[in-house]
């Protein structure tokens, strides 16, 4: 399996999983919290069938990857980032990414710029801002994120099986968009991950992405569902369309957090759209 070393770590390197499949012009799908690389099996299938080439990764202390007890800040996640693609040499990238991935997408290109990138798409975002503060009025109050740290540490497993379901809607969706084997295999995953990576990404989710947004010079499309209980689509992507310059919005009608699976031809059509 292939695995890129990117950082030398405190007690042994860290090495990030990733595959990499197809030909054509390259597109680095990135997760979200807590799963990996393989939740883009509907999406990924669709791009190689049109001709892409597709890389995806796991990132530190999720799925394969190796699980360090630091490293959960949005600047080193992009610094993970600029290294795969350093060392894949990769070029006229399309960047996506997926809830917490939507901030690895905003801070490299914020940090590293856009020689290595094409286009961007951000999925279920997170930013501009989550936090709600005095000059961010539509954020998330800070209890709801202390709520989560709080579940992580009293029982990561029973969280996880609830956040699942506020993640695919299954009091709606379940049944109809998404069956229980496979929630169950979200939970498989989820649970496999470091429990401190798990703990400490809820800070990153609070990074203020705002200074980034001026920097992304590329064409973005934002994807994001209109039931999306996890990050609520008014105080996420419809601030983030109107701060990226020339960015195109597509809000899924029904569709839920995890709409990757869920609304899998909606986001595919949009995706293929855009990529040309």
């Amino acid at each position: 399996m292939p695995y890129i070393k990117v950082a030398e770590g405190t007690s042994a390197p860290v090495e990030l999983y990733y595959e990499d499949h197809g030909a054509g012009r390259p597109v680095v799908l990135i997760h979200g919290w807590p799963l990996n690389g393989a939740s883009w099996e509907k999406q990924t299938a669709a791009l190689l069938a049109s001709g892409h080439r597709v890389i995806t990764y796991d990132r530190r202390g999720f799925g394969r990857s190796d699980q360090p007890a630091d490293g959960y800040d949005y600047d080193t996640l992009a610094a993970d980032l600029d290294r795969l693609l350093t060392a894949l040499d990769l070029r006229d990238v399309v960047l996506a990414g997926f809830s917490m991935g939507t901030g690895e997408v905003t801070r490299y290109l914020g940090a590293y710029g856009s020689e290595r990138i094409a286009k961007a798409v951000l999925i279920g975002v997170v930013p501009p801002f989550l936090l709600k503060t005095d000059d961010n009025p539509a954020g998330v109050e800070g209890s709801v994120f202390k709520g989560i740290e709080e579940g992580v540490r009293a029982d990561r497993f029973a969280f996880v099986s609830q956040f699942l379901a506020d993640f695919y809607n299954t009091d709606v969706l379940g049944g109809e968009r998404i069956s229980e084997e496979a929630v169950r295999a979200s939970w498989n995953v989820a649970v496999g991950a470091s429990a401190k990576g798990t703990l400490d990404c809820v800070q990153a989710w609070l990074t203020d992405f705002r200074a980034d947004l001026p920097r992304i010079d590329v064409p973005t499309l934002i994807i994001h569902g209109d039931a999306d209980r996890i990050l609520p689509v008014d105080s996420t992507a419809v601030p983030l369309a109107r701060l990226i310059d020339g960015a195109e919005l597509k809000v899924i009608p029904g569709g839920p957090h995890g709409l990757l699976w869920t609304h899998a031809d909606e986001v595919n059509s949009a995706l293929l759209a855009f990529l040309g």
